[in-house]
């Protein structure tokens, strides 16, 4: 809510972590009722059709395309760890639950009947979803790969959205194609949501104020650093030295990081 000065002086410091919100990217006709962000769709549980086009191959684009490869719009709530058919589970992961199967393996794995199909698109050249976690990112590839409801383009310009809400692009070979869908959502980043430090400019409290996480810096976003930036400030913030502007710290660079970097220059 707006802040008044007397408001704003009540506290010693304040810490913003107010996080980011979505981008929406420069593309003529994104103001189509097609159209809708990941906010839409993953908190307002916006209604999403059969066909669908994702703009942005970044983390939140493979979350929402896992997410929409699941979802029944039939439902009225997302289902829960508890709901899960353990059979279906051990079955989309090719696991033989009776172990007849050598290794305890199934011969195919395919995820039965996708809710949705898809077209997932990044302007990046180079395959989708490189970005990923070490740790994670193999698991959202492989499930958007053997639903075989989900196209991946990269090299992608995005044109216009026409008047029937369908998206003309680009592809990195030059060809020209029409993605017809029923929704459009965009995945195409986020920028910092630093309202409230803009509002403290000219109360009186600008060395008062520490943003930190997505609303200090959206780009490449991840929790790992967000927590990390909020922990070490906290750490520290009694320290005079410790001024707005001054307030991010990092750890030293450990061996095992090291090592990667080492080895991600011979790639």
């Amino acid at each position: 809510k707006d802040s008044s000065a007397k408001e704003w002086g009540q506290f010693d410091k304040w810490i913003v972590a107010t996080g980011v919100d979505p981008r929406t990217p420069p593309i003529p006709g994104l103001d189509h009722p097609n159209v809708l962000s990941y906010i839409d769709v993953l908190r307002h549980k916006a209604k999403v059709g059969r066909r669908v086009a994702v703009i942005g191959a970044g983390g939140i684009g493979f979350d929402v395309a896992e997410y929409l490869l699941h979802h029944d719009d039939k439902t009225d709530h997302d289902i829960t760890a508890d709901e899960v058919n353990p059979q279906e589970f051990l079955s989309d992961w090719g696991v033989d639950g009776t172990n007849e199967k050598r290794g305890g393996l199934l011969d195919k794995v395919t995820i039965k009947n996708p809710h949705k199909e898809i077209v997932l698109m990044q302007r990046k050249k180079g395959k989708l979803g490189a970005t990923l976690g070490k740790t994670s990112g193999w698991v959202h590839r492989a499930t958007l790969v053997k639903s075989n409801a989900v196209e991946m383009i990269p090299g992608v310009k995005y044109e216009k959205v026409d008047e029937d809400g369908n998206l003309h692009i680009t592809t990195s070979k030059g060809e020209r194609r029409v993605i017809e869908v029923d929704n459009i959502i965009l995945c195409a980043g986020q920028t910092p949501n630093n309202r409230l430090e803009e509002d403290a400019k000219g109360s009186g409290v600008e060395g008062k104020v520490y943003t930190i996480g997505g609303a200090y810096e959206a780009a490449e976003l991840d929790a790992k650093r967000a927590i990390d930036m909020g922990t070490r400030l906290a750490l520290k913030i009694s320290d005079e030295s410790v001024i707005p502007g001054k307030h991010t710290f990092k750890a030293p660079v450990g061996a095992e990081e090291k090592l990667i970097g080492f080895l991600n220059e011979f790639k």
